[in-house]
């Protein structure tokens, strides 16, 4: 089977895409992924490695942007549709799915004027602008949530949970015990400031972790230097990385993690089974990160802190609550895997097979 792959943008959108394409290259010898991306979204650095084949389209974002911009973007739609159109008529793929994000719009109305098959991928509670779109075109809709059922046509909408990458998933296996209490901070892919200042201010009030605790922390490019400096004057053990290609092994090794609360970061976190501070970013669109923890929260499966809220004595009161009751991390890690949905990608791939063959 030969399959396209279409969107992106933020980590948020790829990463699951990249967790559908390990399960089909894996599910039957000479299946092929294509991914269709932009040159401007995460997809053309991650997968500059050439582990998955990418070819890119003039699309831009509408939503969010100032007037200008959102005329810009319809300008160039014409041309992204048909430079998609091109490269699907090329390519010939049995199936053609979007998982969100501008890239996926032009490539999804595509296939339908090529008559391909095609379906797409919701990660989030409140579907984004994109897949509230694209309903009208997929014949078979994936969604993470149950509750997200309602804001698509009934009879072609599965709940598969959102899929995780095949690393990330192994990361979830018994941890091999650090001498070190490990803490992983991130705020997405392009990191995060308000948390990277409040790591920085929590660090005053953090010196009985000083000599026991390892600290591994991306920052997003911007940061890096400011943050690298603080950790290295306070004299913490810390790892300090814009971007880790490799999440894999940080969150094998954490015993603690402090994070945004994108879909992605969230499905990661429970397959992982890792205790978490999350601090969801509050101009998310419809407030779905405030939503994705809230729902962790009332399961006891993780603490939040509001970025409203967040400084570093709030910061450093929440690490130090949760280090000095590791009886409470059992508990939050035991109600956080039950959120796991490890098969995820599995799932939505038997359903392109079934779509292929109608």
């Amino acid at each position: 089977m030969r399959c396209v792959i279409a969107g992106g943008g933020t980590g948020g959108h790829l990463f699951p895409g990249m967790a559908i394409a390990e399960a089909l290259v894996r599910r039957e010898m000479g299946n092929e992924v294509l991914f269709i991306g932009t040159e401007r979204g995460i997809e053309a650095r991650v997968l500059a490695n050439g582990r998955y084949p990418l070819m890119t389209i003039q699309a831009m974002p509408i939503r969010g942007r100032s007037l200008w911009r959102k005329l810009e973007a319809l300008w160039f739609l014409p041309r992204a549709i048909s430079e998609s159109f091109t490269i699907l008529k090329h390519y010939q793929p049995q199936i053609v799915l979007g998982v969100g994000g501008y890239a996926s719009g032009p490539v999804l109305l595509s296939a339908f004027l090529l008559r391909m098959k095609r379906a797409i991928h919701e990660q989030n509670v409140i579907p984004g602008m994109t897949n509230q779109i694209l309903k009208w075109f997929a014949q078979r809709i994936f969604v993470s949530f149950e509750e997200t059922k309602s804001y698509f046509p009934e009879t072609k909408t599965v709940v598969t949970g959102n899929p995780v990458r095949e690393e990330i998933s192994s990361a979830g296996s018994p941890k091999i015990k650090e001498e070190r209490f490990t803490l992983l901070i991130f705020g997405g892919s392009a990191g995060a400031h308000r948390i990277n200042v409040a790591m920085m201010e929590a660090l005053d009030l953090l010196e009985e972790l000083k000599y026991n605790t390892r600290f591994i922390h991306q920052t997003g490019k911007e940061d890096i230097d400011f943050v690298s400096k603080g950790y290295r004057e306070k004299g913490f053990d810390a790892v300090v990385k814009p971007f880790f290609d490799e999440m894999a092994s940080s969150y094998e090794r954490a015993d603690l993690v402090i994070s945004r609360a994108g879909a992605s970061t969230v499905s990661e976190l429970a397959v992982c089974g890792k205790t978490a501070i999350l601090i969801p970013y509050p101009h998310a669109a419809h407030h779905h990160q405030l939503i994705n923890a809230q729902k962790l929260v009332d399961r006891g499966a993780a603490m939040m802190i509001r970025d409203e809220s967040l400084n570093g004595s709030i910061l450093s009161r929440t690490i130090l609550h949760l280090y000095h009751h590791p009886e409470e991390r059992k508990r939050m890690e035991e109600s956080i895997r039950k959120v796991g949905r490890p098969k995820a990608a599995e799932e939505i791939v038997d359903h392109c097979y079934e779509l292929v063959k109608q």
